[in-house]
């Protein structure tokens, strides 16, 4: 597969570490505030993105986020002709048993009831969840996509940042994210996945360093890379782009994401430009 035309980096040997966020882009999430004020303006020009067949669409919230931080995804996917639902447990107060096994419950309900496989898409913590869920019905899943999911945090985390291992504590476990990336569950993500499936992340994320928002998987897996921040990555106009032309591919035939025109010279130039190191 062309990694730089999908504007991914090389892809790194499995066995390095992903480096923890600057400081600088960790002290700067709060753009994420300028991302969201933003993308009302940005809406009308959202519109020119491909419509999609309408098949169901399950949002995952990020850790100790909830449904009303997707309003944005959500608005935006209705737009395009899906069939968009949230998770409905409330809070995300980390990766634990009774979210993985409600989640893979609605994720078969959904598609029993549609009687169309489900695309899934999750924020943050939310895409560990939705590659889980994936993985536990495969058969239910048309693509899954994480929007800077930590997905290979394992139970060394100095890469974590300080403030965010202190929020772990207090909403999930006391031992901090370490307790629920090691259990048996989080094992599974380590294999494969035989769907397509994508991860997109940001070089200047604060919270997930973008080595840990990769994968690097055989089959039809895409790293692709996009500008802003983590807390904004709900919002981010160029987000909703990528996922429009992702979630557009025909089952059954995807292909790799090749933005045409101008707009796509222009983002991949800059695409190279963020990952030149």
């Amino acid at each position: 597969m062309y990694r730089v035309k999908l504007a991914a980096v090389p892809d790194r040997p499995a066995a390095k570490r992903p480096r923890p966020p600057k400081l600088i882009y960790t002290l700067l999430e709060g753009r994420g505030l300028f991302e969201a004020a933003s993308l009302p303006f940005l809406l009308p020009l959202l519109q020119a993105t491909p419509r999609g067949d309408g098949h169901p669409v399950l949002l995952v919230p990020g850790f100790a986020a909830s449904d009303a931080t997707l309003v944005g995804l959500r608005v935006f996917l209705r737009t395009r002709g899906y069939h968009v639902e949230t998770w409905g447990f409330g809070q995300n107060t980390g990766f634990q048993r009774k979210f993985t096994q409600a989640l893979e419950q609605k994720l078969r309900h959904m598609h029993h009831r549609h009687e169309r496989k489900v695309s899934v898409v999750g924020w943050s913590l939310g895409g560990v969840y939705a590659f889980y869920a994936a993985h536990c019905a495969p058969e239910c899943v048309r693509c899954v996509v994480s929007l800077g999911g930590p997905m290979r945090v394992t139970a060394d985390t100095d890469q974590v940042p300080l403030p965010v291992k202190a929020l772990y504590r207090y909403f999930a476990h006391p031992m901090g994210p370490v307790a629920h990336v090691s259990n048996v569950r989080a094992r599974l993500l380590r294999a494969p996945l035989p769907l397509p499936s994508v991860c997109i992340y940001s070089t200047t994320d604060g919270i997930v360093p973008p080595d840990a928002a990769r994968i690097d998987e055989a089959g039809p897996h895409e790293n692709i890379w996009v500008p802003g921040s983590h807390l904004g990555l709900g919002f981010n106009a160029a987000v909703m782009w990528v996922l429009a032309d992702r979630l557009a591919q025909p089952e059954g035939a995807w292909q790799s994401f090749a933005p045409e025109g101008v707009l796509g010279a222009l983002y991949e130039r800059a695409a190279l430009y963020a990952n030149r190191d």
